[in-house]
């Protein structure tokens, strides 16, 4: 039965990555608060599950023309060593205070999405 469920959740946490939306944020929640994972090990498997998620996604972006290449050069420049430096810095950090920073995080983004003006195209 464990097995279907977090077959399930891998599922539609897929779906939703592959919006753009969030879905590994989604994905370490429910490990970590209802499979009972351990912050740092949700949030590894969090990244594992990423790699074919994200590669079908992109795959499909770029086939329908919705990537901004001028944007990719950047992201990635920044992206790489400051993920490197913050992996480091939460694997030497106590459990339950990555737990309550990744909280408070999912809190302000929950806020902003509610609260932010919507945008037009």
């Amino acid at each position: 039965m464990m097995w279907a469920l977090a077959a399930l959740a891998g599922a539609v946490t897929g779906v939703i990555s592959s919006w753009g939306v969030g879905g590994g944020t989604l994905l370490v929640i429910l490990m970590s608060v209802f499979a009972n994972v351990e912050q740092h090990t949700a949030q590894g498997i969090n990244l594992l599950y990423f790699i074919p998620v994200s590669i079908a996604a992109l795959y499909s972006h770029i086939r329908n023309k919705l990537v901004e290449w001028r944007a990719v050069i950047p992201a990635v420049v920044a992206g790489l060593p400051v993920s490197v430096g913050a992996s480091f810095l939460a694997t030497g950090l106590d459990s339950d205070a990555v737990r309550r920073v990744f909280g408070v995080f999912v809190l302000l983004i929950g806020l902003y999405e509610l609260f932010a003006p919507a945008k037009t195209n």
